[in-house]
């Protein structure tokens, strides 16, 4: 799903016009990537977290040339899904 798609959804599903649900759409993402910034995980009860993990530097290997290479350490953002999420998409019901 692209994001022009998800903006079409959430306008449907929330009777709201396409200006506005894109708006609420960019709202989130600004939202989500502001706190990441800031080390702030997001938690979002039944759907998932994002968060940022640390990664240490390692050694490497050039793919094109097979040289030893030094990777940096880095920040990157990660989802875990959340277990109701994880329940609707394998098929099977969550329990009330």
């Amino acid at each position: 799903m692209t994001k022009a798609e998800l903006v079409e959804a959430v306008a449907k599903q929330t009777k709201l016009t396409k200006k506005a649900a894109e708006s609420a759409v960019g709202g989130l993402i600004k939202a989500v990537t502001s706190s990441l910034k800031k080390g702030q995980p997001v938690t979002l009860v039944g759907f998932g977290t994002f968060k940022v993990l640390a990664r240490k530097a390692r050694n490497g290997r050039n793919p094109q040339t097979g040289k030893p290479m030094k990777i940096a350490a880095t920040k990157v953002p990660k989802f875990t899904a959340g277990k109701n999420l994880k329940q609707l998409v394998s098929g099977k019901a969550a329990k009330k």
